[in-house]
């Protein structure tokens, strides 16, 4: 389904804009906390059209789909709406500048986009992980399949791992991207993928 901008609310799509700043489910609290509060008739409209996954629970979780980001990045380009308030054309104005930007750059948002990081200190498990680099990659800068690093590690916990992986992402000299040909893609393979920005990578690179 293709939704246009000028087919939400702005408090829908400052929503939108929200959940992509912050790349991760988003408790309901932490959402009003961060922009505008999403009452029940907004939310079911973005799970109707496929915007939002809300998780039910105490407290609701809200998180991008694909179609959400492809919403917010549509936006980039977009004009201010005709009754925004001066705060939302100088919204609209930042976001087509970063438009301009990721046109220029050949960026999506979610290369740029990540969950906060956390602020405590490199574990054991990212050394380990820097480790087994070291051992299965000939040069630094290589390619390394996630199935194959899992399986070195199978004493690591899957979230611990997918934790250490995330942040090693937010750090200089560490890429984490998709296979570019999916078809070569095994089922270990995307077993082994790690969600980063609502995006699931397959390989990663580490510099040094």
């Amino acid at each position: 389904m293709t939704v246009a901008v000028d087919e939400l609310s702005g408090t829908e799509q400052a929503v939108l804009l929200v959940l992509m700043s912050e790349a991760r489910p988003v408790p309901n609290p932490e959402l009003e906390r961060l922009g505008p509060k999403l009452d029940r008739s907004s939310r079911e409209r973005l799970n109707r059209l496929k915007l939002v996954d809300t998780t039910s629970g105490r407290p609701l979780l809200h998180e991008l789909t694909d179609d959400g980001w492809a919403v917010c990045r549509s936006m980039f380009g977009a004009e201010a709406p005709s009754r925004a308030s001066a705060q939302g054309r100088a919204l609209y104005t930042v976001l087509r500048a970063l438009g301009r930007y990721f046109d220029s750059a050949d960026l999506r948002p979610a290369d740029v986009f990540l969950p906060p990081e956390d602020d405590a200190p490199p574990d054991a498990v990212e050394h380990r992980v820097r480790d087994t680099y070291r051992r299965l990659v000939q040069r630094p800068g290589g390619w390394l399949g996630l199935a194959r690093l899992r399986a070195d590690l199978p004493d690591v916990a899957r979230g611990e791992l997918d934790d250490a992986l995330v942040r090693m992402y937010q750090t200089t000299g560490v890429s984490l991207i998709p296979e570019e040909n999916q078809k070569t893609l095994t089922a270990a393979d995307r077993d082994a993928a790690v969600r980063i920005g609502n995006q699931h990578k397959h390989l990663i690179a580490i510099d040094a």
